[in-house]
């Protein structure tokens, strides 16, 4: 199933009742106990529940984050300001952003590519978001695999270029062959790879463990091995893309793993819930609390 394929879910005609647009709420307080910053993918949700209630949800479940996929391009400049201060109100940033449609690893869709994300950064500004997950594309007949490396390096480094002037972060995705048979990136090893070739520390890659798990697995040794090239954690389980718990992924070895080689960046949920939204969300968050507490301040 790809991530626009909803048909299997069943519970979204629960969620209208739960939750009113711009109704007044006490803004839920960031659990101290936590020991990695949370953020939720939310196209997960909104086939489910409008916008604005997903944030509700979100914020309800106590994370700090929302992450993007091209929503804002829609929104007039009302609902910029409206949204944004909404998102202010209830504690929560944009953490990440995707929207670039053009591959970064494509010859062909260079000059796009740059263009579509020369806009991303302008829209990551007004949205106040730091990171930008790009893709690489397809891989091309006729092409080798090197000659797509060195256009993702060089347009990752005309990229950075851009980003770095306004302190924007790019994360670079890999997408598992059974989702995408024809995407170029589709391993994080292939991608820590072109991130030290590019050598920007505004590079990183984006390590979601459900699309790493389906291909190729092995995901803590690569942690162990590339911890400091990983900008942004994906978290869902295989198969499905359900909550952490419901698959074959050991989710609190890896959250152990992370704390331990001192992961301090977003991990965000990317998952269907099978269950009320935001019960689904805040379980997610206290079995990451049950695996890899926080120390108490000495």
């Amino acid at each position: 199933m790809n991530r626009r394929e909803f048909s299997q879910l069943t519970v979204g005609a629960a969620l209208g009742h739960k939750f009113l647009r711009g109704t007044a709420q006490t803004k839920p307080s960031s659990p101290s106990s936590d020991p990695f910053r949370l953020s939720f993918m939310l196209w997960a949700l909104e086939k489910q529940a409008p916008f604005d209630q997903c944030v509700e949800i979100v914020a309800a479940a106590g994370y700090q984050g929302i992450e993007l996929v091209g929503e804002f391009y829609n929104w007039p400049d009302a609902d910029t300001s409206r949204i944004m201060a909404r998102m202010r109100s209830l504690g929560l940033v944009f953490d990440a952003m995707s929207g670039v449609k053009a591959g970064f690893a494509v010859p062909d869709q260079s000059t796009d590519f740059m263009a579509q994300f020369a806009a991303q950064v302008d829209a990551a500004k007004k949205l106040e978001c730091q990171k930008i997950i790009l893709l690489s594309g397809k891989r091309v007949d006729g092409l080798s695999p090197e000659s797509q490396r060195q256009t993702a390096i060089d347009n990752l480094k005309r990229a950075t270029d851009l980003a770095s002037k306004d302190n924007i972060q790019i994360v670079i995705e890999p997408i598992d062959l059974l989702e995408n048979p024809t995407i170029f990136l589709s391993t994080v090893t292939d991608g820590f790879d072109i991130v030290r070739a590019v050598g920007s520390p505004n590079v990183r890659v984006l390590y979601d463990i459900y699309h790493e798990q389906r291909s190729y697995g092995n995901l803590i040794e690569k942690l162990e091995r590339n911890i400091d090239l990983v900008g942004l954690i994906h978290i869902a389980d295989v198969p499905g893309r359900h909550e952490p718990g419901t698959g074959e992924i050991d989710y609190a070895n890896i959250y152990r793993k992370l704390a331990e080689l001192g992961y301090n960046k977003f991990m965000a949920m990317e998952y269907y819930p099978t269950q009320d939204p935001t019960e689904s969300l805040r379980a997610s968050r206290l079995a990451i609390q049950q695996a890899a507490p926080t120390p108490p301040p000495t």
